[in-house]
């Protein structure tokens, strides 16, 4: 999906959220927020708010001299997903539908978004979710792609997310003993989401094959991808895309059999599903 005029205001006020981010000076913040606002007045609206975003990001983490704007909030995100992993590992082993309690697991983590226009509380939305109907629900489309799916590309999104993610491929795992699932992350440092960093560091190599994307945006850009991981897309049975990122740089959708798992968290992907802002999206075509 293309950028929106509602987005140039989002991204310019994600700049400000970096300098909260970063603790940066008056000075430094001046230089920011002013890059940033700079830059997306020649913002090209043929393009995806996650390929605007990106070049941004880059700029912005060469004028605060650092590789990675969102380390220390990716590793608090992390330890903070991480008191709830045997709560939900519980709730999946004593619900009577257990596929549906891990992909409510899967959602769950994507509240952790720093670029989203609204704050959370994990606590409140872990509890909110298992009692929220998917507003889009391809559920059982999905389940039964999975009975003779053998291949699965699982693309994250955010760091602190891909610990729910690695506890829902784990369950997919026992429930489709057949799937053989590949973990696909950012090839770069970019807001908070992960990279091969934090997926290595949960151990997530231990119960998947993990790829680098390549890619530098906050979502899947195919044509950005290298080659390895444009062959897995293409070759795929089945994906499972987290995230709005994924889902603004995925649509239209380039290829069949994606699923797109995500919670809404802006007025302008909610107007692209044609559903309200909090609602938890189950999209499989």
């Amino acid at each position: 999906m293309t950028i929106q005029p509602e987005c140039i205001a989002c991204i310019a006020g994600q700049s400000k959220r970096v300098c909260d981010a970063i603790h940066a000076n008056e000075t430094l913040s001046h230089s920011i927020v002013t890059y940033v606002e700079t830059a997306l007045k020649d913002a090209d609206f043929t393009l995806s708010p996650p390929v605007i975003a990106a070049p941004l990001y880059e700029g912005m983490a060469k004028l605060a001299n650092t590789h990675d704007l969102y380390e220390a909030q990716k590793q608090h995100a992390s330890e903070q997903a991480k008191n709830y992993l045997p709560f939900l590992y519980e709730t999946i082993e004593q619900s009577e539908n257990a596929f549906l309690a891990t992909l409510k697991t899967a959602v769950v983590g994507n509240v952790i978004d720093l670029a989203a226009e609204v704050s959370f509380d994990l606590h409140d939305a872990i509890m909110s979710v298992f009692h929220t109907p998917f507003a889009h629900d391809d559920t059982e489309a999905l389940r039964e792609a999975l009975r003779s799916a053998k291949s699965v590309l699982y693309i994250g999104d955010n760091a602190g997310e891909h610990l729910f993610d690695a506890l829902a491929i784990g369950f997919l795992q026992k429930l489709y003993p057949d799937i053989d699932v590949t973990y696909m992350v950012r090839g770069n440092p970019i807001i908070n989401d992960v990279t091969l960093k934090e997926a290595k560091e949960a151990g997530m190599d231990e119960i998947c094959t993990l790829v680098n994307s390549g890619v530098p945006t906050p979502g899947f850009v195919y044509e950005l991808a290298f080659s390895e991981a444009q062959k897995l897309f293409d070759s795929a049975d089945l994906i499972i895309a987290k995230g709005m990122g994924n889902y603004e740089c995925m649509t239209p959708i380039p290829r069949k059999n994606i699923c797109f798992l995500l919670k809404v968290k802006c007025s302008v992907v909610a107007h692209s599903l044609d559903r309200n802002i909090g609602d938890i999206v189950c999209k499989f075509g």
